[in-house]
């Protein structure tokens, strides 16, 4: 029988029942908060004061929020040492995105990520210059910890780099937690490095953890929850990237003539990058650096339609089709772009063999291999085939039609050469598009890899198809072809298109029909005033055809033809703010009655009475309501309001008359609206900011992209392509998409170069300090260079003096030669950039003071004379000067003597040359040395060495100027050694000074604690010790026997000391004996008590029989 189930009974008490109840009414305070209220002011006072701190903790300097409505993909570095699964990351993030299987990762990685965000995935090089390149773009770090092995040195070598260039977000990634096999080292660890983790970055900084792999990928929830957090991470504006734009390139193309290469192979290449636009406008003729290649200037720069687009209708989560990829140098599904074509990858599935032909194979991959067999091109197969429009007409062919009949047949509009290329590049781009598209839906399980060094072979695909296409911003203004779907849209009659064809093959139909068009296209197109003030190719144009045509090949399968336009250079045509007028209607202008009919529209014109207009009426009709376009207040006439009363219902008026008394009363006890925004300082500049950003995005709304672009730049969040010329040649050669390619923008003032002061302090983790003139590679802006700083510190602000060392565990102000940096920009300093050390490589960092482009730095120097005659108060003092001219440019200067006798030089006397006369406080000695403390000034060495790493084969292989320390290890040379500057023993000889002779007069005359007390012992003897003294009989018998007595006592004593020594000697030995018989006894004692002891644990151990027998470690 089964037993009934025990009813489940709740703790009413102990620790699990404390903890629920605690757990029940954790909300409670936030549910009720006045039941909770304290009751004390002193805690009151406390908490107030403690949410107001909080609150300015919080604040920050406003900052001007230059993100567009639709920013750029937010920019995600996966960043560690060699060996902690970066690229695993970055395979299975992009999975999760977009259900890709990467196989390679080269280059940036874009993807779709959300409804309104973008992600581009960056994997940073175990390099110190590609750490320096990801730090000024990453919006978010991914910081990769080996758990097994803990933080390594490149991992603090780049949260140093962050530091000085902007910190970004920072989010930290524990791997090869599997290797850990006991939970409580592993939970031991865990903690350790998270702590170590906030240490460097902030408390509470947040650490994701990856326990393994699983199909050599990490588990997909713990990168769910990964990419949770990256998805919703919000980012604040990093102050030089907010006032610089700036690329990170994802596709990079040679433009350069073939031709031209193979003449010449070293010469300079013409190159277009593409990305996205980040930071803020690109101007036109603006200069940009790309670190590790040197200053470039953009010859040519142009927007691009997006390759990565966000969504447009999103309802809950992204469908498989919206979850895009882009990844040109990856080769994401066998396809890479270029200029004017898209290249297909052919792996060796798609090759064509003999033994395969029975094989079923799928529809692209029949077509695929059909274009590997097609022995002639689609124009060959045109001009053979014919046309047959009735069953009883003959058959017309390519080659019956004339050049006539062609020409009538394209509908083909003369373009310039401007436009024809921007249609060009915005076909192939979107084209290129459409083919990623298909190939990121197929999901067929084929594996694209692309390599450098794989010679697959690679089949052009061809992208004209002869059809001019309508480009997609049809909001630019600039439709320049009129394009028709059907005879009717281009106001065609039906009786022309029923008409027959005639012996020639020509339809009637099609006669003038390129007159009608351009007709068509000229009445229908709105002229737009930005584009003619700023664009040159956009003024009206009348086609006309000309005898001669320009045929051009578009690399398609039909070939276009472009005639000569013939521009008419009226003034509507260049102006259309004036208006040609003849002169037949200017005349009637000249008739007194109708100029006093303006007479009123004038300023200098006196109203008359009774005029309408004096009182403004007809002012109010012209003009009606406007809006002011600073506040966005609406202003209506004064007689539309009287016109129109508005109509309001007790209620409201009720509503409005209690809402204008509480503002009454708030303004009268606690401020005004104004007083409030006067007093908060911080809302008001971020109000502003948005306003001003708000006027700025209206000014430019209507305009088209192309418009805005020649007038206020390329914007942040477009994809542009920007080609520069003179690029060296060993770039293209020698690219690796490996390493981040970026380019930078410069500002006018940052072209320049000079001086550049710096406050520097040398890291405390490098383990050298640094010398003056010894060369330094420096990070400053987007650049890279290498230069030779000259250190110095301030004296009482008065002087620069220079230092030969960086003082140690403080700042120092440090001068080089460089380009001009806007002041408070932070900069990095390393002294070597190669990998072959396993010490700490940055060997400084500091931020820029003052660009003035000059510098005042002064060296100590000390020039010592000796004194040649000396007088009382006046010296002549030489080998301090060489001539006259020295003297006479230190006249008047501070001298001082090595005991402290100040001085000051006069005037040069004859000889010997140099020698001067100078004056002392007192009288100073011929032993004396003067010496005079004067400043010499040092400059700083002009010298500039970029560091241009993209342009070697090996990037890390890049080397500078040396030391002058690794130069003589290098070499093998001993530094040189002054014999002036070697240490010699100093030998002093003892002066003799002689003694002070106080005056008997004045020695009478002095106090007697100031008389000398002690005299020199005598050469002669006085009086007192020459003269005998005789004594009395009386007197020589007391004498006698006191000696007599002293003799007495003399020898008792003696006698006395003797015995004592002997009886000490007795005892001693009889105490030594004593001892010895002491040691003795108690030797044997111990003996005993150790015996007793062991028969006993004898016994005890006997006693227990047969019990279990005690393991020994000899047993073991």
């Amino acid at each position: 029988m089964d037993k009934p189930v025990k009813a489940h009974r709740a703790k009413q008490a102990g620790p699990k029942a404390e903890k629920k109840k605690k757990g029940s009414n954790k909300n409670a305070e936030k549910n009720n908060p006045k039941a909770f209220a304290s009751f004390s002011g002193a805690k009151a006072d406390r908490i107030i004061r403690r949410n107001a701190d909080r609150e300015q903790k919080k604040l920050h300097v406003p900052m001007v929020d230059r993100a567009p409505l639709e920013p750029p993909p937010v920019v995600v570095a996966v960043v560690g040492p060699p060996g902690t699964g970066k690229t695993t990351l970055i395979k299975s993030l992009v999975k999760r995105y977009t259900k890709h299987n990467l196989h390679e990762i080269r280059g940036p990685i874009t993807v779709v990520s959300g409804k309104h965000r973008r992600l581009t995935f960056v994997e940073c090089n175990n390099d110190v210059n590609s750490m320096i390149d990801v730090a000024k773009v990453a919006d978010l770090v991914l910081l990769l910890i080996d758990a097994s092995f803990g933080m390594e040195m490149e991992t603090f070598e780049f949260l140093n780099i962050l530091q000085v260039h902007g910190f970004p977000k920072v989010m930290g990634v524990l791997t090869h937690l599997d290797k850990f096999k006991d939970n409580k080292r592993l939970r031991t660890t865990k903690k350790r490095l998270k702590h170590r983790f906030w240490t460097e970055i902030y408390q509470g900084a947040k650490l994701f953890y990856l326990s393994g792999l699983i199909n050599g990928k990490y588990p997909k929830q713990e990168i769910l929850n990964l990419s949770r957090f990256i998805s919703v991470m919000k980012f604040r504006p990093l102050v030089w990237r907010n006032t610089h734009p700036y690329v990170l390139a994802d596709r990079v193309e040679d433009l350069t003539d073939p031709e031209q290469i193979r003449q010449e192979p070293k010469c300079d290449r013409t190159v277009s990058l593409y990305g996205f636009m980040r930071g803020t406008n690109l101007k036109q003729n603006m200069k940009v650096h790309i670190p590790g290649v040197g200053d470039q200037q953009i010859s040519e720069m142009s927007i691009l339609p997006d390759p990565c687009p966000l969504p447009e209708k999103v309802r809950r989560s992204l469908s498989d089709k919206q979850k895009v990829i882009y990844a040109p140098m990856s080769d994401v599904g066998g396809i890479l772009y270029d200029k004017d074509a898209v290249y297909i990858n052919v792996p060796g599935s798609f090759s064509r063999k003999e033994d395969d032909e029975d094989e079923e194979k799928g529809s692209g991959e029949r077509m695929v291999m059909d274009l590997q067999n097609a022995q002639e091109t689609f124009a060959d197969k045109i001009s053979g085939s014919g046309l047959r429009i009735f069953n009883t007409s003959t058959t017309l062919k390519a080659a019956d039609v004339d050049d006539e009949d062609e020409d009538s047949t394209h509908e083909d509009y003369a373009l310039s050469d401007a436009e024809d290329e921007e249609i060009e590049d915005a076909d192939d781009v979107e084209d290129g598009d459409d083919v990623e598209d298909d190939a990121s839906d197929d999901e067929d399980g084929y594996e694209y890899v692309q390599d450098a060094s794989d010679t697959r072979r690679r089949r052009r695909a061809a992208m004209g198809t002869g059809v001019a296409h309508k480009a997609d911003d049809d909001e630019d203004g600039k439709d320049d072809v009129a394009f028709a779907d059907s005879d009717s849209d281009l106001a065609l009659s039906d009786d022309e298109d029923d008409d027959l064809a005639d012996i020639t093959g020509a339809s009637r139909w099609k006669d003038k029909m390129l007159e009608n068009a351009a007709a068509n296209f000229q009445a229908k197109r709105r002229v737009n005033l930005m584009d003619l003030v700023y664009n040159s190719d956009a003024i009206d144009e009348k086609p006309e055809e000309s005898d001669g045509e320009d045929v051009g090949d578009d690399g398609g399968l039909f070939r276009v033809k472009r005639r000569q336009v013939e521009v008419n250079r009226s003034l509507s045509s260049l102006d259309t703010c004036k208006v040609e007028m003849s002169m037949e209607a200017l005349d009637e202008w000249s008739m007194e009655e109708n100029l006093e009919l303006l007479r009123s529209r004038f300023i200098a014109a006196k109203p008359e009475a009774g005029d309408p207009s004096a009182e403004g009426g007809n002012e109010e009709e012209a003009y009606g309501d406007f809006e002011d376009l600073e506040t966005g207040e609406k202003v209506g006439s004064e007689s539309d309001a009287a016109a129109a009363p508005e109509e309001v219902s007790p209620e409201e008026a009720l509503a409005r008359k209690k809402e204008d008394l509480k503002r009454r009363f708030d303004a009268e006890y606690d401020g005004s609206d104004d007083e409030a925004g006067a007093t908060n300082m911080y809302e008001s500049m971020k109000e502003e900011m948005a306003r001003q950003q708000q006027l700025n995005r209206d000014e430019f709304e209507d305009d088209d992209p192309t418009t805005r672009a020649l007038v206020e730049g390329l914007r942040p969040g477009t994809y542009v392509r920007l080609i520069i010329k003179n690029m060296p040649c060993e770039f293209i050669e020698h690219f690796d998409p490996n390493f981040p390619l970026l380019v930078g923008g410069l500002l006018a003032s940052e072209e320049s170069f000079g001086f550049i002061q710096v406050r520097l302090k040398r890291h405390r983790w490098y383990h050298k300090i640094l010398k003056t003139n010894d060369p330094l590679i420096f990070s400053v802006g987007w650049r890279r260079f290498q230069s030779i700083p000259l250190y110095s510190l301030n004296d009482s602000n008065t002087r620069n003096r220079m230092l030969k060392y960086t003082p140690e565990h403080m700042h120092c102000l440090a001068t080089f030669y460089g380009p001009i940096t806007p002041p408070n920009t932070g900069f990095c300093a390393f002294q070597s950039l190669s990998d072959n050390t396993s010490a700490f490589r940055m060997s400084a960092t500091g931020v820029v003071l003052d660009i003035d482009q000059s510098t005042e730095i002064v060296k100590k120097l000390k020039l010592t004379g000796v004194p040649t005659k000396v007088f009382k108060n006046t010296a002549f003092v030489k080998d301090m000067f060489t001539t006259a001219l020295e003297v006479a440019k230190f006249e008047g200067a501070s001298i001082r003597t090595v005991s402290g006798i100040r001085g000051q030089v006069k005037k040069h006397v004859g000889k010997p040359e140099g020698c001067f006369r100078a004056t002392f406080e007192d009288k100073i000695l011929m032993s004396d040395i003067v010496f005079l403390r004067a400043w010499y000034p040092v400059k700083p060495k002009k010298f500039y060495n970029p560091v241009t790493n993209h342009l070697l084969g090996q990037k890390k292989d890049w080397n500078g100027m040396r030391t002058v320390g690794k130069l003589r290890r290098d070499e093998g040379l001993l530094a040189p050694s002054n014999g002036d500057s070697q240490y010699k023993p100093i030998e002093r000889q003892n002066r003799k000074f002689n003694k002070l002779r106080v005056p008997k007069a004045l020695q009478a005359d002095l106090p007697f604690a100031t008389k000398p007390k002690l005299h020199k012992k005598l050469s002669k003897p006085t009086l007192m010790t020459r003269r005998a003294v005789v004594l009395e009989p009386q007197e020589k018998k007391v004498v006698q026997l006191i000696q007599a007595i002293n003799t007495l006592k003399h020898e008792k004593d003696r006698k006395r000391k003797e015995k004592q020594v002997e009886q000490r000697a007795k005892y001693l030995k009889k105490k030594g004996a004593e001892e010895e018989i002491t040691k003795e006894k108690k030797k044997e004692k111990m003996k005993d008590f150790y015996r007793a002891e062991g028969k006993k644990r004898t016994r005890e151990l006997a006693s227990e029989g047969g019990g279990r027998r005690k393991k020994s470690k000899r047993d073991d």
